[in-house]
């Protein structure tokens, strides 16, 4: 069922199966558009989600994933009801950055698999919302677009590194400073999704993929997904060290039970 949660988002426990949990943006009125209270929020579900959940969904509510940062915070009145968007002069505004990219962050504990299950419109923030997730599987009018230097802003919600990393620089570079839209095709061959799948067909291949997390080993599940999450930044002989250090971690707790 449904828990309470943040305004502009909504956290459900148990879906779409036991184990995992599905957070959605809640603003479908606005393409899901988001605001510092939703990325404050998004920290505070991954502060709280059950120790028990293995696989955290992330979707938005209706035809988009999310337009990104609501244009209306840049406007002389801001947005009703939100904090205003800080000045670069403003002592902290670093440390401001810091605490909204808590939002992101969290989606990359190796304690869960996180899943952005992107239908339409991914833009700037939204964007890089499904970056920040393990694993992405789009629908077939899916479009990602990272709209920031278009606006005068880097992109700084933590996507420069997964989107520098999956794409590679050149091609990072070029999405980037061109702000063009990138479809799902594309994205597939750019190895920024691991599944397209036509609209209609998305709730079902998600939870495919959920059902076939779940029935793995939890320890296993959470031992494999922090052994890889060290090799990239690890050389051959760290990621032979870290194989051999978590394989004994994991199979003295087996001794254990």
């Amino acid at each position: 069922m449904p828990g309470p949660g943040p305004a502009g988002l909504r956290l459900e426990v148990g879906q779409p199966a036991a184990g995992a949990a599905t957070v959605t943006l809640a603003r479908p009125h606005r393409r899901n558009a988001m605001t510092p209270g939703m990325w404050r929020g998004l920290a505070a579900i991954g502060e709280r989600l059950p120790a028990d959940v293995r696989v955290v969904v992330v979707q938005g509510d209706g035809p988009s994933f999310s337009s990104g940062i609501d244009l209306a915070l840049f406007s002389p009145e801001g947005l009703a009801g939100e904090e205003p968007l800080p000045r670069g002069d403003d002592p902290g505004f670093e440390e401001w950055v810091a605490d909204v990219q808590r939002g992101y962050t969290w989606l990359r504990d190796p304690a869960f698999v996180s899943i952005a299950a992107v239908r339409g419109h991914a833009i700037g923030a939204g964007f890089q919302l499904a970056l920040a997730c393990d694993l992405r599987i789009l629908a077939e009018d899916a479009q990602f677009c990272m709209r920031e230097p278009t606006l005068g802003l880097v992109p700084d919600l933590t996507g420069t590194k997964p989107l520098v990393d999956l794409a590679g620089l050149p091609r990072a570079l070029e999405i980037c400073l061109t702000g063009r839209m990138v479809p799902a095709a594309e994205a597939r061959e750019l190895r920024l999704a691991e599944l397209v799948v036509p609209g209609a067909e998305l709730d079902g291949a998600v939870s495919d993929l959920v059902a076939a997390l779940l029935a793995l080993d939890p320890a296993t599940m959470r031992a494999t997904n922090e052994l890889l999450a060290q090799a990239p930044a690890n050389s051959l002989t760290e990621q032979a060290a870290a194989e051999r250090r978590i394989q004994a971690k994991l199979q003295r707790s087996r001794l254990r039970r």
